[in-house]
């Protein structure tokens, strides 16, 4: 009996002992959570910065000034500033492509007289890759398949001259100077890019103004030439906006030549072979072939453009060569053979 009192009574003692062990080891688990939280959240907020950007005062676009003295022109400047330096990973990939791409579409501004502004557009257009828009709009200049004919790109279920670069880029020239004949405005111009010709004339004389900067448009219109003028400031400006890289981390540009082209062609992939390329390799240089054959009934002359030796070759440290701006026309193989 003494030793059945004497075993509950220790039992009890020892339970108790337990329940205030495991009291004290969860009070203390808690807290340390609690200390570990507070830890995390101070580390969080010493280490984590974001910073409300400096304006630039003075900014132009073609030459012609952005008025940022107006409050409603500053404010939709800093919208896109501030998007397009906080999307970090979208702004430096327009920064690699556009080391890759401006060096092919800044000759051909040039050439047809229109700013080298506008290469911006392009970038922001598409981020400078055949995207096809939800209205169809296509290739790095993003434009309509009539307005593509209108300019005299082909575009058909085998040809889609609207994902040649260099043709592309020709087109987009000729719209940009029609725009300018009618609004002697390249900043008019640029909206009339988006907005068509039409819509923006029609809001210049509905509003019974003159200027983009004083029209009241749709919400893409009204951000349209800002999100240029983004692109423009965060590409010249680059570590001003917290960007920072090194020229081997850019995308570069590769010498191609060209194989002329007026026959039929049954089997791409097989004509790739022949020239020594792959058929991947063909259609990212060719991106315009939209099929993997080519009918070509009108026997029109077609340029197909291949990547010269050393396109393959990622051993090497230095940087592939860029393309010279100096001479568009490189070296040209005349293609004798049949593919019928």
């Amino acid at each position: 009996m003494k030793k059945s009192i004497l075993y509950r009574i220790t039992s009890t003692i020892l339970l108790l002992v337990l329940a205030i062990i495991g009291t004290e080891f969860f009070i203390y688990s808690s807290d340390e959570v609690k200390g570990d939280d507070e830890n995390f959240q101070d580390k969080f907020n010493e280490d984590y910065r974001i910073y409300s950007l400096t304006i630039p005062t003075d900014l132009t676009f073609c030459g012609e000034p952005v008025p940022l003295h107006d409050q409603d022109v500053y404010e939709r400047l800093d919208r896109e500033l501030l998007v397009n330096t906080y999307w970090q990973s979208n702004s430096l990939l327009y920064h690699k492509r556009a080391n890759k791409w401006f060096p092919v579409i800044e000759p051909i501004l040039k050439e047809k007289g229109i700013p080298d502004d506008f290469k911006y557009l392009a970038l922001v257009e598409s981020g400078l890759m055949n995207v096809v828009s939800p209205a169809g709009a296509s290739g790095f200049w993003q434009i309509l398949e009539k307005t593509a004919e209108g300019y005299g790109l082909e575009v058909n279920s085998e040809v889609d001259e609207r994902y040649n670069v260099v043709k592309a880029t020709e087109a987009a020239c000729h719209y940009l100077q029609d725009a300018y004949d009618i609004y002697g405005n390249w900043t008019l111009a640029a909206a009339s890019y988006n907005m068509g010709m039409s819509g923006v004339q029609k809001q210049l004389d509905r509003q019974d103004v003159n200027q983009y900067y004083d029209l009241l448009l749709n919400d893409e219109t009204s951000r349209y030439v800002f999100r240029i003028l983004a692109a423009k400031e965060l590409h010249e400006h680059p570590t001003k906006y917290g960007f920072h890289y090194r020229l081997k981390d850019l995308y570069t540009p590769h010498d191609t030549y060209s194989v002329k082209l007026d026959t039929a062609v049954k089997d791409l992939a097989e004509f790739a072979v022949k020239n020594k390329v792959n058929y991947k390799i063909l259609k990212i240089f060719n991106p315009w072939l939209r099929q993997s054959y080519l009918t070509n009934k009108s026997k029109k002359q077609y340029e197909i453009r291949l990547p010269k030796a050393g396109y393959h070759d990622f051993s090497s440290t230095e940087l592939p060569k860029s393309i010279d701006s100096s001479s568009s026309t490189v070296d040209t193989l005349q293609l004798e053979e049949n593919h019928e």
